[in-house]
C-alpha cells in the first residue's frame, strides 16, 4: 500500500515528462491525486484497525498520523490539479508557455506530491529530511514557473532562505543521531522514529535541548515560521495558483508534521517545559508579524500569505499544549485550513486571470461583477477566518480549551488579540475586494470547470465543521501517536 502511494504520482510524472502537454495529460494528475486520496482513506482505515503499516523493508511506516496527513495531501492535491488544467490550457493560449514546458510543470507538480508523500510515510528521521529537502528543489522551479523578473527573484529567496532553514533541521537531526547512539542498547536503529520515541528518557538532555532549538528553527522555516518567515510572501504571491495551494494547504504542514515527530522524542528527553517554551515563544512571534503586516497589505495573494503565517502560528501554539485534545484540534486545523487557503488561493489565481492584476485597490466589487468567484472567495474567507459552521471554527475553539486547560491562558488570550487585529484588516481588505456598486456591463460568467471543485472544497470544510465524525477516531489515534 504505501509503495503503491508513492508509485501512482511518479508513474504521472513519467509519463507526463514523455509528451507535450494536453488537457487529458492534466486531467491524468488529477486522477492520480484522486488515487493518492482513495489510497489514503484504505490506509487510515487499515490502521485503525491493524498495526502501524510499513513498506520497502521498514524504510516506510504509516500509523495514524502519517495516513492523516496523506489524506490532507491527497484532498489539496485534488483540487490543486484540477485548477492546473485550467491554469496551463490560459497559460498556452496566450503564449506565455510552450506545450513542452507545460508538461515540466506537470512533471514538477506530481514530484512535489511525491516528495511530500515520502516525508510523511518515512519510518527514519533521516529520510524524512531528505524528502523535505527535495520539497524546496522542486517547489523552487514551480515558484519561477512563469519567469517573470519578480517570479525569479522569489524562487531565489526561497530557496535561499529555505536552504539555511534545512541545513539547520540537518544539524538537528545529526545531533539527535549523535545523542541516540549513545543511549543504551539503541545503534542499530539511531534514526528509526519508533525507537527513538521508546529509548528517548535516555537521551542526553543537553544535546536534545539544542538539537530540538535547531529543529524548530530549521523546519519552522519551511512552516513559515517568525522569525524565518520572510520568504513565504514573496513565494506565494509569485507562484501559479494551483502551486501556491499546495504550498500553504500542505507544504507548510507537512514541515510541521516533522516538528510534531520531533517534539514527542524531545519532550521525553527533556520533560514538556522546554518544548512548550519554544514553540509558544515562536507562535506568539508569528501571530504577532502577521496582524503587524496584515494592515497594510495591497495584494490579496501576499495577504493569503501572511494569513498562512498566521495559522502556522495558531497551530504551532495549539501543539504547545501538547494535549490530546490539543493535538486533535491541531491536526483539524491542518486539514480545514489546507482546505479553505487551496480555494482562496486557486479562486485568487482566477481573479489575476480574470483582472489582470494582484492589487487590492484595482479589483472591487467582484460580489456584482463576478458572483460565483466572488462568492466563492467570500466564503473562503469566512471559512479562513474561523466563523461556523467552517471546520476552523471547531478546531480552533477546541485549541482555545487546550490551552487554558494546560496553563497556557495568557498565550491563548494574546493569541485572541493578535487574531482580532487579523480580523478587521482582512475584513477592511475583503470588503473593497467583494462590495461596491455594480458596474454598467452584464456580471461575468465563472466556468465551471473553476466554480464546482471550489465549492465542493468549501461544503467539505462546512462538513468537517458540523460533523466530524468520521474522522474522529483517526484525529484521536493520530494525536495519540504524537501524544507522550
Amino acid at each position: 500500500m504505501l509503495v503503491a502511494i508513492l508509485t501512482i504520482p511518479l508513474a504521472c510524472a513519467l509519463l507526463s515528462g514523455l509528451l507535450p502537454w494536453r488537457p487529458w495529460i492534466g486531467w491524468l494528475g488529477t486522477t492520480a491525486a484522486t488515487g493518492v486520496l482513495a489510497c489514503g482513506i484504505a490506509l487510515a482505515v487499515g490502521v485503525l484497525h491493524a498495526a502501524p503499516a510499513s513498506g520497502l523493508r521498514g524504510v516506510l511506516r504509516a500509523d495514524a498520523l502519517s495516513a492523516f496527513m496523506v489524506l490532507v495531501i491527497g484532498v489539496i492535491a485534488v483540487l490543486a490539479t484540477c485548477q492546473g488544467v485550467r491554469y496551463l490550457g490560459a497559460e498556452i493560449a496566450s503564449g506565455r508557455c510552450s506545450r513542452r514546458h507545460a508538461s515540466l510543470y506537470a512533471v514538477l507538480v506530481q514530484g512535489f506530491v511525491a516528495t511530500m508523500l515520502l516525508a510523511v510515510l518515512a519510518a527514519n528521521l533521516g529520510v524524512l529530511w531528505v524528502a523535505v529537502e527535495a520539497t524546496t528543489i522542486v517547489t523552487t522551479f514551480l515558484v519561477g514557473h512563469r519567469g517573470a523578473r519578480t517570479s525569479l527573484e522569489a524562487s531565489w529567496k526561497y530557496i535561499v532562505i529555505c536552504s539555511v532553514g534545512i541545513a539547520l533541521a540537518f544539524l538537528g537531526t545529526v545531533l539527535v543521531y549523535l545523542a541516540a547512539l549513545h543511549a543504551p542498547g539503541h545503534g542499530a536503529h539511531a534514526l528509526n522514529w519508533t525507537s527513538l520515541v521508546a529509548q528517548s528518557h535516555h537521551l542526553d538532555p543537553g544535546v536534545m535541548r539544542l538539537a530540538f532549538a535547531l529543529i524548530v528553527l530549521g523546519y519552522g522555516t519551511k512552516v513559515g515560521l517568525a522569525p524565518m518567515h520572510s520568504w513565504l510572501p514573496d513565494a506565494h504571491s509569485q507562484a501559479p495558483a494551483p502551486v501556491s495551494a499546495l504550498m500553504s494547504g500542505v507544504l507548510l504542514t507537512v514541515a510541521f508534521y516533522a516538528i510534531l515527530r520531533f517534539r514527542v522524542i524531545a519532550q521525553g528527553a527533556l520533560g514538556p517545559t522546554f518544548p512548550r517554551t519554544l514553540l509558544v515563544i515562536v507562535s506568539l512571534l508569528s501571530l504577532g508579524i502577521a496582524a503587524s503586516l496584515l494592515l497594510s497589505q495591497r495584494d490579496y495573494k501576499r495577504m493569503l500569505a501572511y494569513h498562512s503565517v498566521e495559522h502556522m502560528g495558531l497551530i504551532a501554539l495549539g501543539a504547545a499544549a501538547g494535549s490530546t485534545l490539543a493535538i486533535a484540534a491541531v491536526l483539524l486545523h491542518i486539514l480545514g485550513h489546507g482546505i479553505a487557503k487551496g480555494v482562496l488561493f486557486l479562486a485568487s489565481g482566477e481573479i489575476l486571470l480574470a483582472e489582470g492584476t494582484s492589487e487590492i485597490e484595482h479589483v472591487p466589487a467582484l460580489l456584482s461583477r463576478r458572483p460565483v468567484l466572488g462568492g466563492i472567495f467570500a466564503f473562503g474567507l469566512v471559512a479562513l477566518l474561523g466563523f461556523p459552521p467552517f471546520s476552523l471554527f471547531v478546531s480552533e475553539l477546541n485549541m482555545l480549551r487546550a490551552e487554558f486547560q494546560t496553563g497556557l491562558g495568557w498565550a491563548a488570550v494574546a493569541s485572541l488579540v493578535c487574531m482580532a487585529v487579523i480580523f478587521g484588516a482582512v475584513m477592511s481588505h475583503g470588503r473593497h475586494l467583494l462590495l461596491g456598486p455594480k458596474g454598467s456591463s452584464a456580471p461575468a460568467v465563472t466556468p465551471a470547470l473553476v466554480a464546482v471543485p471550489l465549492v465542493g472544497g468549501l461544503v467539505l470544510c462546512a462538513f468537517l465543521g458540523i460533523s466530524a465524525w468520521p474522522l474522529q477516531p483517526l484525529l484521536h489515534a493520530a494525536a495519540k501517536a504524537v501524544t507522550p
